[in-house]
């Protein structure tokens, strides 16, 4: 098995899903994150962890259960998604005999079920605000109250959450609570996506080759080195998991115990053009509350419409953040000093000596 291997042993849960199975530390960038997690592991604080789909960041945070002090108590992991918003909250938190139809008898949520240990909220971004308010207090108080039930429970458990949204986009959507945010996001960690951890692609490969050999009853494959070279050229959509389903899929066609380049499956389309790819990413960022309000506004006005937008805007900002400078300019993306000129240009800001 490859250095620095870490991987997903199967859990009883009722949230399981399938995602990536392993996650190696090869790469320069990626041994870098190893590095950084044993650093904060140890530590009782919240970390948010970033990452694309299949990029294993469930592993991650079993990584860092594993690093700390809490290793041999509970470790959950909890699909925020996976639950109608009717469920949630009874998931999180349990529920007491008759709470609802249906609940014909008490049950323990995963917060208790974890207590103790880590529990890991992947998909946060899908929780509804009213759940989001509910989560808030139980990390501010370290209790929760089951449905149908007014007894405050004390949980003792390290929360570490997931997403492969923007929770900054969805804050300024007004999706998702920025004192939540700030609450989980004490520690941050970025997992790059496979495509950019080249150095990891081999390793991963031959060990999901292993697995496979194993699961599978046959004799160990090799990879020729035209499919070795395919592997790192491909852009992997998909990430960890994609390459998984890969090998697996590989090693049932190749034939003499060795797989080459036609027998590596690439299921996604090419890799879309830089331009293709901007523009992609500007469509996910702009909401569809506010296109409708641009369409709305668009039919109301006529003339002097970018300006009268970027106003409003600077107005909106600025008084968002409670008329502090730094934080406005840091909201938009501009540096202070042009933010200044802007607010004193359409009369939001007045100069005076005193003025900071």
């Amino acid at each position: 098995m490859p250095h620095n291997i870490i991987t997903l042993p199967e859990i009883t849960q009722r949230s399981h899903s399938h995602k990536a199975t392993a996650q190696v530390f090869n790469d320069p960038e990626s041994q870098k994150l190893f590095e950084y997690i044993q650093q904060i592991a140890p530590s009782d604080a919240s970390v948010l962890i970033h990452g694309e789909t299949g990029t294993g960041k469930e592993l991650i945070a079993r990584q860092i259960h594993e690093h700390s002090a809490r290793r041999h108590q509970p470790f959950i992991a909890v699909n925020c998604g996976a639950f109608s918003e009717a469920l949630v909250e009874s998931e999180l938190f349990g529920h007491e005999k008759g709470a609802f139809t249906g609940a014909l008898s008490s049950s323990v949520g995963w917060f208790e079920a974890a207590h103790g240990g880590t529990l890991l909220l992947d998909e946060i971004g899908d929780l509804s605000k009213r759940i989001q308010v509910k989560l808030l207090r139980v990390l501010q108080e370290r209790e929760i109250v089951r449905l149908g039930s007014r007894k405050k429970i004390d949980v003792d458990v390290r929360i570490l959450a997931a997403t492969n949204v923007s929770l900054e986009q969805a804050i300024l959507s007004d999706q998702f609570r920025e004192d939540l945010y700030y609450r989980l996001n004490v520690v941050s960690l970025n997992i790059k996506p496979l495509r950019e951890r080249q150095g990891d692609i081999i390793p991963l490969a031959q060990h999901f080759i292993e697995k496979y050999h194993i699961q599978l009853g046959y004799d160990k494959a090799h990879l020729s080195p035209n499919a070795k070279k395919k592997l790192i050229e491909y852009w992997w959509p998909g990430n960890i998991r994609e390459l998984e389903n890969m090998i697996h899929h590989a090693l049932l066609i190749c034939q003499n115990n060795m797989i080459e380049a036609d027998d590596l499956s690439l299921l996604a389309p090419p890799r879309p053009t830089p331009l293709a790819e901007e523009h992609s990413k500007t469509e996910t960022l702009i909401d569809p509350k506010l296109k409708a309000v641009f369409h709305e506004f668009f039919q109301h006005h006529q003339g002097e419409v970018y300006s009268t937008i970027e106003q409003q805007l600077l107005r909106t900002a600025y008084h968002y953040c409670h008329k502090n400078q730094v934080k406005t300019a840091q909201l938009l993306g501009l540096s202070r000093n042009i933010l200044r000129a802007k607010l004193i240009e359409i009369g939001e800001l007045v100069i005076s000596k005193h003025h900071d």
